[in-house]
């Protein structure tokens, strides 16, 4: 929201320069994008609607700085009085709230050069007299407006309804638009001329031909507007003022301040009357504001008067009651509902930067973390000390990368609103974020990657809590020896680290089910008994996804994926039991066996330990002899 400081002083006398200005405002809550001359570009929040104007800033700026603020446009004698509507209007539509209708004869023509100069300067192109007095009164007043041409409207006559099922709708921007039953329009007696709360249609727009016009100060519901600017994927100063919630009061000061700006800039004369349909009137929200809950959140004292001081300039109206105040909220405030929303106000005028540092009183132990906390915790751990880092990639990803690692019988899970094709679908996998960040690494000359990553992936069964790691390069080496390249048994290496906080032991069984990994390479993960159940796997990728990466096909890279879910079920119950130091030193055996080639080593060990005693602590194989004199 740009607004000119010397708008702003028309409404409350702040002193001080721009920048100091900006500052003060920066200091209640208002994030200060830049200050350009004398115009302040203030960043303002969806929950503030109220600050989308300059009568809105001047409010807050002085409450700031303790300076009267002037009545609101507007508020002064009316131009022309209530009665009834020179064009009928009815409304058919719980979406519109409030509708104010005024009639004027005008002379349309090039704006003022302050008025044109004032819109200008807030980033609004001057069009003519009539619509920029409806975007002036926008920008000053925060309550958007339209005016229609009267020989333009079927009738004429005005319907607030919902549009039919294949309507069609062009509007001021040239876009014809195909409209449905969800959006609410303005019509007239043959069909729709405005799309409520966004944007008017161009065959009722006021042209330089224009003699009458038929001004509209409506409110429209937030919900209504907001689906109606989705679905056409139309963003307006209109709808976005509209869609945060306006003030259900203002249409008629709008309306009043409007005809006044015809009047004093010669563009018109209002004729008639003002209508009001009101099918259902504003009912006030209060809110109970304590003293000892005021101190206790803002963790300092506030003096009465400061508070009723602060929050009166805001608009609101205070009665005391026995343990602080009765407060009235304004209808121009939609984002304050309860007590800590009024404690928010008085905090932010009173100065965060007043209330003194302290550290809350611990009166219960904190709580102990959650089982997934600790467990991802050690998990980080093991594998960075197994010399991995640690990746964290989108959860959302491309639908062609997400494809290889669906399972079969399965499809990915589209995102119904994705920002871009790069984030269409939930990951199936974590090894497709990991890949494309080995290979952003590799294209880097990091001959040497290994990464891990803990997070979730998706399937058409639910979300799982999975670890996946992907190795290429070096083994780690030493200058006195030759280097050796990662293989599938340090994939196979970084399962068992994982399976070792769970206290289980994983088996790896050949498997050609997995269609990222090369055929003969790839294994899946077995654990827990009498049953071993499924997971996870390892195994070395298509020489075709490591192409799609940008890298050469002849890059070894191998990778896994543990489901923590499935480990933690199949994990043995209790704690891990502590058992005092052996009496006695222990043996080493070494035992050379002659076995067939392809026989996985896994079953030898489960051989050894299905026929040793209680006392064999461990069995690892540490050479392997493959030659003369062996069969």
């Amino acid at each position: 929201m740009k607004v000119p400081l010397s708008w702003l002083k028309e409404f409350a006398d702040v002193p001080g320069t721009p920048a100091e200005v900006a500052a003060r405002l920066g200091s209640c809550g208002f994030e200060v994008a830049s200050v350009d001359g004398e115009v302040i570009d203030v960043e303002v929040t969806a929950n503030r609607p109220d600050a989308l104007s300059v009568y809105g800033l001047a409010r807050e700026a002085a409450t700031a700085f303790d300076v009267a603020l002037k009545p609101a446009p507007g508020d002064g004698k009316p131009v022309a009085p209530a009665g009834p509507s020179p064009v009928p209007v009815s409304i058919g539509d719980a979406g519109c709230g409030r509708y104010v209708l005024a009639g004027a004869d005008v002379r349309v023509g090039p704006s003022p050069p302050w008025l044109s100069a004032r819109l200008t300067a807030v980033g609004v192109r001057p069009v003519n007299n009539v619509v920029d007095i409806t975007n002036y009164v926008m920008i000053e007043m925060g309550h958007p407006m339209h005016a229609f041409d009267v020989e333009k409207l079927g009738g004429p006559e005005i319907r607030v309804r919902r549009a039919r099922a294949g309507e069609k709708l062009t509007t001021l921007d040239g876009q014809a638009r195909a409209l449905d039953d969800t959006m609410l329009v303005i019509a007239d007696r043959e069909g729709a001329v405005a799309l409520a709360g966004v944007m008017g249609g161009r065959d009722s727009e006021v042209s330089a031909g224009t003699k009458r016009i038929a001004l509209e100060s409506a409110w429209f519901q937030p919900a209504t507007v907001r689906t109606t600017s989705k679905r056409l994927g139309l963003k307006t100063e209109a709808s976005s003022r509209f869609e945060r919630g306006a003030d259900l009061t203002a249409p008629v000061r709008a309306m009043q301040r409007a005809l006044a700006l015809l009047k004093d800039t010669g563009a018109g004369q209002a004729t008639g009357t003002v209508a009001d349909v009101y099918p259902r009137a504003a009912v006030a929200r209060r809110v109970t504001l304590r003293r000892a809950r005021l101190a206790r959140l803002l963790g300092d004292t506030v003096p009465d008067k400061d508070v009723v001081r602060l929050l009166s300039k805001l608009g609101f109206k205070l009665s005391d009651s026995p343990e602080g105040w009765q407060v009235e909220v304004p209808a121009f405030r939609v984002d304050v509902s309860r007590e800590a929303d009024l404690i928010e106000e008085v905090g932010r005028h009173w100065g965060f930067d007043r209330i003194p540092p302290s550290f809350p009183a611990v009166r219960v132990p904190a709580p102990p973390p959650s089982p997934g906390i600790v467990r991802d915790r050690r998990i980080r751990r093991l594998l960075v000390g197994a010399g991995l880092q640690e990746a964290v990639t989108f959860t959302f990803i491309a639908a062609e990368a997400a494809e290889p690692f669906v399972p079969a019988g399965q499809s990915a899970l589209p995102i119904a609103n994705p920002l871009s094709e790069k984030f269409a679908v939930l990951r199936p996998s974590l090894l497709p974020g990991l890949l494309d960040s080995l290979a952003y690494s590799r294209r880097r000359e990091s001959e040497t990657v290994k990464l891990f990553e803990l997070g979730a992936a998706f399937l058409g069964s639910g979300e799982r809590a999975r670890v996946g790691w992907v190795l290429t390069g070096s083994r780690g080496h030493h200058w006195s020896e030759r280097p050796v390249e990662v293989d599938l048994f340090d994939a196979t290496g970084v399962a068992e680290l994982v399976a070792d906080a769970f206290g289980l032991s994983v088996r790896a069984n050949a498997t050609d089910a997995l269609p990222w990994f090369i055929r003969g390479r790839s294994a899946e993960l077995l654990a827990g008994a009498p049953t071993p159940a499924a997971v996870g796997w390892v195994g070395q990728f298509r020489a075709g996804l490591v192409e799609a990466l940008g890298l050469p096909g002849s890059d070894a890279v191998f990778g896994g994926e543990f489901d923590l879910g499935a480990a933690a079920l199949a994990a043995p119950p209790g704690h891990t039991a502590i058992t005092p130091l052996p009496r006695h030193p222990s043996v080493v055996r070494d035992v050379s066996i002659v076995v067939d080639e392809r026989l996985p080593a896994a079953e030898v060990r489960g051989t050894i330990r299905a026929n040793a005693p209680e006392t064999l602590v461990s069995v690892r194989e540490f050479d392997r002899y493959r030659g003369q004199g062996v069969p």
